[in-house]
């Protein structure tokens, strides 16, 4: 078995534990580091995606430009307000630099390897265009504003994971955070695309895997934090979230389908 697919089982694993208890507050104090343990499992899962797609060198450099970027942003909100507001972390997400957690970095390299399948996959019958990337780019930032529509309220009202300084009509968070959301995870998408249009994935069969890996982790932890909303009664965010979480990953199945049906045909 590849070191990548124990990863995978290992996060599985992790998340069914985390699932129940999370969910029903189970989680004992000794186990307080295991929200953090699965942030870094995300953005591993997500880094490994990029490897499977640009290669060793260009996928970790990727990963590691995305983690040192939304690090540095994160923290220019901690400290100065800038780009998401004013908010301060718990002590639940263990590690931190500069009062940032560092899985906070590794849960970024997942928003942005999970938005980056589902646009594509979304934008794949447009023709090669400065109107596709852009499209694309958009699509992608959009994506990771309906991840955080979901996980904000949760973290903030329902686990305390971090504090807001200001009011917002959305569950009292900053309508701030979510242009903040939008404008970093375009950044990064603006960039993603002109690599991975020239780019020459070196293990097809591995790629594919991984793609269809990513989707599943989006889907994974959509549901974990809408099951977490339905438990507090908020609605609204659950409402918002799970129809458009529910039509992209139906989307992309049938969009996978057609291009499995369309290259059975070519061989036939």
């Amino acid at each position: 078995m590849n070191w990548d697919n124990i990863i995978f089982r290992l996060f599985i694993f992790w998340y069914c534990c985390g699932l129940i208890l999370v969910g029903f507050d189970l989680l004992p104090p000794f186990l307080n580091w295991a929200n953090a343990f699965f942030l870094i499992l995300c953005g591993i899962l997500g880094s490994i995606y990029f490897i499977r797609t640009f290669g060793s060198l260009w996928g970790l450099s990727f990963a590691s430009f995305i983690f040192v970027i939304s690090m540095l942003a994160e923290g220019l909100g901690v400290h100065y307000g800038l780009i998401f507001g004013q908010y301060v972390y718990s002590g639940d997400f263990g590690f931190k630099i500069a009062e940032v957690p560092i899985g906070i970095g590794f849960a970024w390299i997942m928003v942005i390897a999970v938005t980056h399948v589902l646009s594509m996959q979304l934008i794949e019958k447009m023709k090669e265009s400065y109107i596709k990337w852009i499209v694309y780019a958009l699509t992608g930032a959009l994506i990771a504003v309906l991840i955080d529509l979901i996980i904000d309220p949760v973290a903030y009202l329902v686990k305390g994971y971090w504090g807001w300084e200001g009011n917002g009509v959305y569950y009292n968070v900053p309508f701030q955070n979510f242009t903040g959301w939008f404008w970093v995870s375009l950044f990064f998408h603006l960039l993603l695309y002109p690599l991975y249009v020239r780019n020459k994935v070196p293990d097809q069969a591995s790629f594919h895997v991984w793609k269809h890996r990513m989707a599943m982790l989006f889907g994974m932890v959509m549901g974990m934090f809408i099951f977490l909303a339905l438990l507090d009664g908020l609605w609204l965010a659950c409402l918002l979230t799970s129809i458009p979480t529910l039509l992209l990953l139906i989307t992309y199945r049938n969009k996978i389908n057609q291009q499995n049906a369309t290259v059975e045909e070519v061989i036939v």
